[in-house]
């Protein structure tokens, strides 16, 4: 999460998943943003999705029926819609209404090792739905540009207020720096100044900013699959490795 749009949420999102899935584990991507971006970039359209996030929400019993399964990728999806969007107006008088996708997802969980949740570019309930579910923590993607810092005091506070008031557990699991360009002072300066604020968190891998990155979506594919030797693929599937590498998980 990152209430800043434009930081490397959703890009973050599906290709640790993809990478996350071709070294074995487990994975499934929850698309918890209604511009289902997260769906698109994986080649299936948003406007004709069957059910998903937004029925989980909702109290659906039968989650288990819309996650979708990338075969090629071996990576497993519950989608998004724009239907989404009217999910925090009805929510609004719901009984638990901060964890209904922790409830929802725990039908699922024991099938996957690893569930990442993109979650949208706001500090909303669906954020804070998102935050629930993160039992494992938290993967905040800081863009290297002048405005990252200013978030990130407004997204640490929200954070606090949901482990002080309800989830007391919820932790930072890293920082990942995002479109950082090498050509200048700034991204360096960037990932210093986050470095600082961050010690024990911020990743060793350092994702650049790259063309087949940005492309990649277009094509309703994560980096490994379209373009996987660019740096773009080698930074992902670095972070990827680290991650694993965090949770005990050894990987070749």
């Amino acid at each position: 999460m990152n209430q800043k749009g434009g930081v490397g949420k959703t890009t973050t999102t599906i290709n640790l998943g993809a990478y996350l899935a071709q070294l074995g584990q487990r994975a499934l991507v929850v698309d918890l943003d209604p511009q289902a971006n997260a769906t698109s970039c994986l080649g299936v359209d948003k406007l004709n999705v069957a059910g998903g996030v937004y029925e989980a929400l909702l109290g659906d019993e039968n989650i288990a029926a819309y996650v979708l399964l990338n075969e090629r990728l071996n990576l497993s999806l519950l989608p998004s819609s724009p239907s989404l969007a009217g999910a925090e107006v009805e929510l609004v008088d719901e009984l638990a209404r901060e964890s209904r996708l922790r409830k929802a997802l725990t039908q699922i969980a024991d099938r996957y090792d690893y569930v990442l949740i993109d979650c949208p570019p706001s500090l909303g309930l669906l954020t804070v739905n998102g935050l629930m579910a993160a039992l494992d923590g938290v993967i905040v993607p800081v863009q290297c540009e002048y405005l990252a810092l200013e978030g990130l005091g407004q997204l640490t506070q929200t954070i606090e207020r949901v482990r002080s008031h309800l989830f007391p557990e919820l932790i930072v699991r890293g920082v990942a720096l995002t479109m950082f360009d090498s050509r200048t002072n700034l991204s360096a300066d960037v990932v210093a100044e986050v470095s600082k604020h961050f010690p024990e968190q911020v990743f060793k891998s350092i994702i650049p900013r790259n063309v087949r990155l940005a492309e990649a979506p277009s094509y309703g594919l994560p980096i490994s699959a379209y373009a996987p030797h660019s740096v773009g693929a080698t930074a992902y599937e670095a972070l990827a490795k680290e991650l694993l590498a965090g949770d005990g998980v050894k990987v070749k």
